[in-house]
């Protein structure tokens, strides 16, 4: 399909498909009577839902049963690790057995209170666990959850390499705050002490994703799983022995959400209660273990064969490297391994040393404020309204802004209450702010869709956290251009001025202006470095030294034609008249260091 068969169809079906979406019966992902009788939530203006979202939901659906299959095949094919030793070790295969539990978890729908939606139908392989619906992507842009058409407010964040990311810290020397997962680094890890086992925990009880009411609806739904006894080698047969009450299937049906304030309608005793946790937590943890294993986080791209000198740059991946260490000042928060260089003190300096650091991540594990514009494409800012349940995501609609960082340390709207009071002060210093995530894996794409860029065949994916970049090319140009006099205007998006092209030439201003990186915006690259930077960035993806597990799964279509430098800018709508920040956002001391309109 190319770019104009895709701009024709979403004219011609726009408003068919917002009635068909309205009056779609749910039965068709949903497997319990129950929810088949509730209607459809659907409170977005025509063209926010796109119009093959059911089909496209239900590829993905296939898709996830195929991986599914597989891994259930290599459980059936594990030999049973044997229990031994003190401390007690699961000897030979134990490390197979968690992460193979892992794997089994995150493709498994039937978690769910619908049984449509796994941690894979918003993550997949093929874009290195990203959002795997192109039109998702280029509308929409929070996925869609259990409960059609609730969706979140943020893309979809890549798995790999982010189980290496700290416990959340503030480090007092430096100001910063580094570690935690999700764009927020909500998920500090202060518990567990892993971020990325505290992250899983997210998803299943996130009343815009799998949408469970109630934690202990995972530790029963995992008890009825094919592979249970694989849980209990893992973790101890007596994982399950759990007094479920007779309403506890009836309840985890139901999304959250459809019990008002009442976050434990499983009512369960003390110890039950505690047994359940202790569940929840092997379920993170066992899902960290996949998400840390080679199947995910791989170190297996051409840029690690470089490493070990067994691959050659080319000369346009060679400047991209130069430049990303340079005059780019990419690495300064992306982390090689090595030094920027030329550095200031001395300009022509290069660092021709070995590597620092011989499986980088490229990432500092910090956050930071690039100044994106407001995008109104966002699906949060649309669910104002109560859904079949009363349940409201977002009662502040555009009056919405969001704070990253800042908001979660005030334990704002759409984030986790803060577990460490003595941070909440900081809140002003990080408004705005979102994680650093890993460069790795940022240009992968399906084996025969292999680039993210125009005119392809590409497969379209979205950058940043409210996706308003549509390609690697307008991620480098925004970085490089954001700050330039003559490309920054005061304008929200979809309002830049004739003769300009958004996202070419005009950049509307920062839907947040406190604490803005000032290491980018006015970088001076030419065009031919801003390509030679994403040369650079496909070298970071796996699957070069050796196969990236399930990335043949994709059975969509690929989309051709275009430009990069102005992918998906036919999606762009304009931002309605903005009312003032909410002041369950922007009202809540320690107040913003300047106002945020």
């Amino acid at each position: 399909m190319n770019r104009l068969s895709l701009i024709v169809i979403a004219v011609v079906l726009v408003c068919v498909a917002a009635l068909s979406l309205w009056l779609a019966p749910r039965t068709a992902l949903a497997q319990n009577a129950d929810s088949a009788s509730i209607p459809t939530y659907n409170p977005y203006p025509p063209g926010i839902l796109p119009p093959d979202l059911n089909s496209e939901i239900l590829r993905v659906t296939r898709e996830v049963e195929v991986i599914e299959s597989r891994a259930l095949a290599r459980w059936r094919s594990l030999k049973p690790p044997t229990l031994t030793g003190q401390p007690p070790i699961l000897k030979n295969t134990g490390t197979e057995a968690v992460e193979t539990l892992g794997e089994l978890m995150n493709y498994d729908k039937n978690i769910s209170p619908g049984r449509n939606s796994a941690c894979a139908s918003c993550h997949m392989p093929y874009v290195a666990f990203s959002g795997p619906i192109p039109s998702v992507n280029l509308t929409m842009i929070a996925y869609p959850g259990t409960e059609h058409f609730r969706a979140g407010k943020r893309s979809a964040q890549r798995y790999p390499y982010a189980p290496f990311f700290p416990v959340l810290q503030y480090n007092e020397e430096q100001q910063l705050f580094f570690g935690g997962n999700f764009w927020d680094s909500r998920a500090t890890g202060y518990l567990l002490r892993n971020p990325d086992a505290n992250q899983a925990q997210g998803p299943p009880v996130d009343t815009q994703e799998m949408g469970n009411p109630d934690t202990a609806c995972i530790a029963f739904k995992l008890s009825k799983a094919v592979y249970r006894p694989l849980f209990e080698i893992v973790w101890g047969a007596d994982s399950f022995d759990i007094n479920f009450p007779p309403d506890t299937a009836d309840i985890c049906s139901k999304p959250g959400g459809a019990f008002g304030t009442d976050t434990t309608p499983v009512k369960l005793s003390a110890s039950d209660r505690t047994k359940a946790n202790n569940v929840y937590d092997h379920w993170g943890q066992s899902l960290d273990a996949y998400e840390q294993s080679v199947q995910v986080s791989a170190f297996s791209s051409k840029f690690d064969a470089f490493l070990k000198q067994k691959y050659t740059l080319t000369a346009d991946e060679k400047a991209g490297y130069d430049l990303f260490r340079g005059k780019g000042n990419c690495n300064t928060c992306h982390l090689d391994g090595r030094s920027s260089a030329p550095a200031p003190t001395a300009p022509a300096s290069e660092d021709t040393g070995l590597a620092t650091d011989v499986a980088p991540l490229f990432t500092c594990f910090g956050s930071a404020n690039e100044g994106l514009p407001l995008n109104p494409r966002n699906a949060i800012y649309y669910q104002d309204k109560p859904d079949a349940f009363g349940f409201i995501a977002n009662p502040d609609g555009f009056a919405f802004r969001d704070l990253g960082i800042g908001t979660f340390l005030r334990s704002g709207p759409g984030s986790w209450p803060n577990p460490n009071d003595k941070w909440k002060r900081f809140a002003p210093s990080v408004d705005g702010q979102m994680q650093v995530s890993s460069a790795r894996n940022v240009a992968m794409a399906p084996t025969q869709c292999p680039t993210t860029e125009a005119p392809g065949p590409y497969f379209q994916k979205e950058f940043f956290h409210n996706g308003y970049i549509k390609s690697l090319k307008q991620l480098v140009h925004f970085y490089n251009t954001r700050d330039e006099p003559n490309f920054a205007y005061d304008v929200t998006s979809g309002h830049c001025p004739s003769g300009t092209i958004e996202r070419v030439n005009c950049w509307p201003r920062p839907e947040v202006k406190n604490n803005i990186d000032m290491t980018t915006g006015k970088l001076g690259l030419t065009d031919q470095e801003e390509n030679q930077i994403v040369a650079f960035l496909q070298t970071l993806t796996d699957g070069y030294t050796r196969p990236y597990a399930n990335r043949d799964t994709y059975t969509g279509a690929c989309l051709r034609g275009g430009s990069a430098k102005t992918q998906g800018n036919e999606f762009l709508i304009p931002t309605p008249e903005l009312p003032p920040c909410a002041k369950d956002v922007c009202g809540v001391p320690p107040l913003p260091t300047m106002p945020i309109p």
